[in-house]
């Protein structure tokens, strides 16, 4: 038998009899057949489908290797929603609708959920997933504060499962032969990074205190959080602005520009984290900052520089968002799926673009910018595959994003354990290390 025959097409080789039997007892089938069943479709459970998850719902319905079982949300509109793009995106089998996530744990069938909740709701949801049993796919930042991802990193250990976060951006093709480039040295020693976003986003207003929605569990909706009274301009997206659910700019978007500035740079921990900024453009109930400017120095004399504007769209670069890193020999700066490197004269010396079979956007053929990342999870759990985002290593990229934000919050600089990560002799930013929970929903391992 081939070396690289994958573990699938053996297993349904020995069940239909076409291996010989001496192949079948000399690799031990029979212990495959029991003990690492394998399936057509893997059953994926669908947790928040409103915006971003409305993606999970296309990106997985057409894997050939998935099945959305469960449509999970805690809006009922979303619920029938999901189910429909669901089946429009070609699965024969309708998925089953729930507000309560839990009631697809207890089911057997589910082999993993994937989470586009919102933020509060990241490392809660994935540990409960964990200790039923199930993979775990997660959207980005994966956690609310440090302690939380420190506690997921633990617990994808501890329970042996596929645990990938959604910075999709490390399954690109051109962002991986980008690093690699790096990484091969064609700008020399590469010392500094620069990551960026911008947009314009309009004022959220100030909310009033509202009956909730008939269409709504809110107790559901906060969870983890501990009670707040409804407000008319919480809900879908605006949440990412206050602390209470969300992360700000930085954990929203910046999580996948620094993490490719970490991951360009190849460090890890830093040894310094400063940061500044303000809710500049509008008066409202915003309460991160929509102007921020964060710095993490590491040791061996390398740093990396966050932007974020989302209320002053400007590009850098010609580039609304991005990454730049300078070496000695020049500057590789790496847009989407495309990049260009330059000397040190600024003259472009390679330029390479999307080919016409790699689109950067979420509709085009070929190579699609959310579904390989998809893939390759259900890849890692099917066939052993190396997985691409694997938390305890990204969570690396997201502590860089809380630092910077219990950085702002203080109004001062940290020193930081290049070891660890943790904030060192400061007791009043670490008490943005973690958070209260709602009584009963405490996560733990």
């Amino acid at each position: 038998m081939k070396k690289n025959i994958n573990r699938r097409s053996f297993i349904k080789a020995a069940a239909t009899g076409s291996v010989g039997l001496g192949t079948v007892t000399s690799l031990g089938a029979f212990n495959i057949l029991s003990t690492y069943p394998v399936k057509d479709k893997y059953r994926v459970a669908l947790i928040g489908v409103n915006g971003r998850g409305s993606q999970h719902a296309s990106g997985y319905a057409s894997l050939p290797g998935a099945e959305v079982g469960y449509v999970c949300d805690v809006d009922s509109r979303a619920i029938d929603s999901g189910i429909d793009i669901v089946m429009k995106a070609g699965q024969k089998n309708k998925p089953k609708g729930v507000a309560d996530f839990r009631r697809a744990l207890d089911d057997k069938t589910v082999d993993a959920i994937s989470i586009a909740a919102p933020d509060h709701w990241h490392t809660p949801a994935s540990i409960l997933g964990l200790k039923a049993g199930k993979h775990v796919y997660v959207e980005k930042p994966g956690s609310h504060n440090p302690a939380e991802a420190e506690l997921l990193s633990k617990a994808s250990l501890k329970y042996g499962k596929v645990v990938q976060m959604g910075n999709q951006r490390r399954s690109w093709p051109r962002v991986q032969e980008a690093i690699a480039e790096l990484h091969r040295g064609v700008i020399g020693n590469v010392y500094y990074a620069r990551a960026w976003y911008t947009n314009n986003r309009p004022s959220i207003g100030t909310g009033n205190e509202a009956a909730i929605p008939s269409w709504l569990d809110f107790d559901l909706w906060q969870g983890p959080a501990p009670r707040r009274n409804y407000k008319d301009n919480l809900l879908h997206y605006n949440w990412h602005w206050f602390w209470h659910w969300g992360t700000g700019e930085i954990l929203n978007n910046g999580t996948h520009f620094i993490d490719l500035a970490r991951w360009g740079l190849n460090v890890h921990y830093p040894i310094k984290a400063y940061s500044t900024g303000g809710r500049f453009q509008y008066k409202d109930d915003w309460q991160t900052p929509d102007t921020q400017v964060a710095t993490f120095d590491f040791e061996g004399g390398k740093t990396i520089l966050w932007e974020g504007r989302s209320c002053n769209g400007r590009s850098i670069n010609n580039m609304g968002s991005g990454v730049s890193f300078h070496g000695e020999n020049g500057t590789l700066e790496l847009l989407d799926n495309s990049y260009k490197i330059y000397d040190t004269k600024n003259t472009l010396v390679k330029s390479v673009e999307p080919t016409t079979n790699i689109v950067t956007d979420q509709k085009g053929p070929g190579f699609d910018m959310d579904k390989d990342h998809f893939n390759n999870f259900i890849n890692a759990i099917d066939k052993g595959d190396k997985l691409i985002s694997p938390y305890p290593e990204i969570a690396k990229s997201v502590l860089l994003c809380h630092l910077g934000n219990i950085s702002y919050r203080t109004g001062r600089s940290l020193n930081i354990d290049q070891k660890t990560g943790h904030i060192i002799n400061d007791n009043d930013a670490m008490r943005y290390w973690t958070r209260e929970y709602e009584k009963g929903w405490e996560p733990s391992i």
